[in-house]
């Protein structure tokens, strides 16, 4: 019989390691890849009215998305889908994505990335999109410093 090599955690709805994003994008960590031995990150991502990140890749990560509220607009590759709450996506690392809340209320999104370690790209983006004046230059460094690369704008409803 193996040890375990993590330890488990049980956290309460608002609890977690909490960071920013884009404006108007919240994450909620549950668990990390310091968690689970960068096996993946596990986080609820709160998106603003018509909110979401950019077009990017991943060149390290595979990304899922599980609609909890409201209705999203996502970009896999070159495919575009409407997704409701209970739909999902998931996002091979290669494949450039976004996302985008199409509704007038907050929405919310369960987010897997795996590998792990994901929290560390948004304690470093936080500050930098949280700005009056984002500096683009500065962000892609900041994805690219985490293996992803900045692609163009966020996604339009049309």
């Amino acid at each position: 019989m193996t040890a375990a090599t993590t330890s488990p955690k049980t956290l309460a709805p608002d609890e977690g390691l909490r960071l920013g994003s884009g404006p108007g994008r919240d994450l909620i960590f549950k668990v990390t890849g310091e968690d689970t031995h960068g096996a993946f990150d596990y986080f609820i991502c709160e998106v603003a009215p018509h909110g979401g990140p950019p077009l990017h890749v991943h060149h390290e990560q595979d990304e899922t998305l599980h609609v909890q509220a409201g209705r999203f607009k996502v970009r896999v590759g070159e495919q575009e889908q409407i997704l409701e709450p209970g739909g999902f996506a998931y996002m091979p690392k290669g494949l450039p994505h976004a996302f985008l809340n199409l509704t007038d209320q907050p929405a919310e999104l369960i987010i897997m990335f795996a590998p792990g370690g994901g929290h560390t790209f948004f304690r470093e983006l936080e500050p930098a999109t949280r700005t009056a004046n984002p500096d683009r230059a500065a962000i892609a460094a900041i994805f690219e410093r985490h293996g992803m690369t900045l692609l163009g704008p966020p996604l339009s409803a049309d």
